[in-house]
């Protein structure tokens, strides 16, 4: 049987989601918990893959179990094994194909940047003090919309077929010191959401004009691109599914 797991995580103490030769990671310690919960080795496929440092309020992730579980049970034991920044939310039986990663339809993240330092928030948003025109940044985000191919935000030497993106939604939004920018699309290239943010503040600003913004894109060159913003801002927030609430 095949089974969904929702989860969310601080990812401060990890290098990223995905297992890798000694670092400590998000995959590899839900693995080591489920399968010391369930006495059985389990190996979990992720929806995706996050960086270091980046955090996750909402990821999921199949496992397969010969056996019908027990939901509320088998959360409650991992909660008590998992530590403290790991936490899961759901355990759902799904169909034996279903697949976290290829399934998912929408993906959404959210940047966090504070404007006036705040303590409690070293490692949970970013810290910039600049004056940034956030309506520009918000018209500059509208272009995103005129565009499919993003090479220009992707890491470069990454391994994939394609740079094409279809983006749903992405925005900016101000409640006193702090800045949120939303962005949700089919799919992410590696360190996209991190460039597209770090160009976008170039725009606020106004270190690159709409237009340098909208032909940056169409140059699919990640040298004219912007910088990565610090990747501990960086919240992914919600997977949609098209067979599950």
């Amino acid at each position: 049987m095949r089974y969904f797991i929702k989860l969310a995580y601080n990812g401060t103490n990890y290098h990223g989601w995905q297992s890798q030769p000694n670092a400590s990671s998000v995959q590899e310690t839900l693995n080591n918990a489920v399968s010391v919960v369930l006495n059985s080795e389990v190996n979990l496929m992720g929806a995706g893959r996050t960086d270091t440092g980046v955090h996750a309020k909402e990821m999921y992730a199949h496992f397969d179990f010969e056996t019908q579980l027990e939901s509320q049970n088998l959360i409650h034991k991992l909660n008590s094994y998992l530590p403290k920044d790991i936490v899961v939310y759901d355990i759902i039986p799904v169909q034996d194909e279903a697949h976290a990663r290829f399934d998912a339809t929408k993906r959404t993240y959210e940047y966090h940047i504070n404007t006036f330092k705040d303590a409690f928030l070293q490692d949970l948003s970013w810290y910039f003090h600049q004056k940034l025109d956030i309506d520009l940044m918000n018209e500059a985000s509208k272009l995103l919309f005129d565009h499919t191919d993003f090479q220009c935000f992707s890491k470069v030497n990454t391994d994939v077929n394609t740079f094409d993106c279809t983006i749903f939604e992405a925005h900016w939004q101000q409640e006193n010191n702090k800045l949120v920018f939303t962005i949700s699309a089919n799919r992410f290239l590696r360190n996209m959401v991190r460039a597209i943010v770090g160009t976008l503040v170039n725009v606020g600003l106004q270190k690159i004009t709409l237009e340098d913004f909208n032909e940056i894109i169409k140059s699919k060159n990640r040298d004219k691109a912007g910088f990565s913003v610090p990747a501990h801002g960086l919240y992914l927030t919600k997977i949609d599914y098209g067979y599950i609430d």
